[in-house]
């Protein structure tokens, strides 16, 4: 290991934002199977602090209750790295874990690498090597940084192995691992809520999910597309005209509707066939998804879930660090401009919309070869010990 010394205590697993349960549930599950490892520490930061809904997403997805809460809540980019790298410090001080466990690309990933990297504590990074090339975007900023601290690099998908070599990352931090959030996904799937379940709980009309032309979904969240007045109301717009073809069902997210309320366009929703849920759980979105006709999108991870299912996914960006799933899923790059949704969105009608396969090694089984890689890896090391001959 690059630094510090031999460890034996825990495997300190990393969770902030919702993306990260997704994928830290069956590597928590994997670790558990994998004999050599030593037990997990679930730490959550509290980067996303709706405690109904963490609870919520953690009973979905079978993970346990959190080890620790560092309870560090919203703040400034800044300020709330600087939270958890402060809340986190004396938790691995008392625990001394063997590694730390991080995923994805939130502000908790790249602030527990830091502290983790100051003290000779091995990273492993899952999900790494993704790239947008677009620095105004938060999260890029904490994948470059992550993946230069980690010790080792887990990845979804072979262009980010090119990413990260070109970055300078030696080719022994590599590993091709497959994409953890389809093993979320195949093990959840016969579980999902029905659809029309989801909006009569909502209190949203229910014969939606069951129209002939079949139903959209939405989610926006991104700031680039709704913290901006004009951008927020060209948004609404490509929504508006789905909506002319198919009813769209749109969870929004808390931010979200915070500025179509401080905008003034909520009064754009009224006249179309939009119905506005509340943020959902893991199960009930992957219903929606699943049940989608099309899903319009600025989330990374439903770009990847809605290549898994075989559904049109409309991105509304112009870029993403995840191009597999526009090479070989999927996914269309639309951004804000009308013209190219509705283009995409006749093709869908049509029955021409993308379908795409599953990319490589997105197979459900990822966690369990990082769980093997991690051992192996901790094993040749001295930290834990190697496998005893059956």
């Amino acid at each position: 290991m690059r630094g510090g010394h031999a460890r034996s205590g825990c495997i300190a697993c990393v969770v902030g934002a919702r993306p990260n349960y997704m994928k830290m549930a069956p590597l928590i599950r994997a670790f558990a199977t994998e004999r050599r490892l030593p037990a997990a520490l679930l730490v959550h930061t509290g980067q996303h602090y709706d405690v109904a809904m963490n609870e919520r997403l953690f009973r979905d997805l079978g993970l346990p209750a959190p080890d620790v809460n560092l309870e560090v809540g919203s703040a400034t980019h800044a300020v709330q790295t600087a939270e958890v790298m402060r809340r986190i410090e004396p938790v691995l001080d008392e625990h001394a874990p063997s590694c730390v466990v991080v995923v994805g690309d939130v502000n908790s990933t790249l602030a527990a690498s830091l502290v983790a990297a100051k003290k000779g504590i091995p990273v492993a990074h899952v999900e790494a090597g993704l790239r947008s090339r677009d620095r105004t975007m938060p999260e890029e900023i904490n994948r470059l940084l992550t993946d230069q601290l980690a010790d080792l690099c887990y990845v979804t998908e072979r262009g980010a192995i090119e990413n990260l070599c070109r970055e300078g990352v030696a080719p022994e931090r590599i590993h091709f691992a497959g994409n953890v959030m389809i093993d979320s996904l195949d093990r959840h799937r016969a579980a999902a809520v029905d659809p029309a379940a989801t909006l009569a709980a909502a209190g949203a009309d229910p014969g939606l999910a069951r129209r002939a032309s079949g139903f959209a979904v939405a989610t926006l969240h991104r700031p680039s597309n709704v913290d901006d007045a004009a951008a927020l109301a060209e948004s609404l717009a490509i929504l508006g005209d789905v909506a002319h073809s198919m009813p769209v069902i749109w969870p929004v997210h808390p931010r979200t509707r915070s500025n179509l309320e401080r905008f003034g366009l909520m009064a754009r929703l009224e006249a179309v066939a939009i119905a506005l849920l509340p943020p959902q759980g893991y199960l009930e979105m992957l219903g929606l998804l699943a049940g989608a006709r099309v899903v319009l999108t600025d989330s990374g991870g439903l770009q990847e879930e809605t290549t898994a299912l075989g559904v049109p996914c409309l991105t509304m960006r112009e870029n993403t660090e995840r191009p597999v799933t526009v090479d070989e899923g999927t996914n269309l790059l639309v951004g804000r401009d009308r013209a190219r949704a509705a283009a995409a969105l006749a093709d869908v009608v049509a029955g021409r919309g993308k379908r795409g396969r599953k990319p490589e090694l997105w197979d459900g089984r990822a966690a369990g070869r990082i769980a093997r890689h991690l051992a192996d890896w901790l094993a040749q090391r001295g930290v834990i010990r190697q496998q005893v001959p059956a």
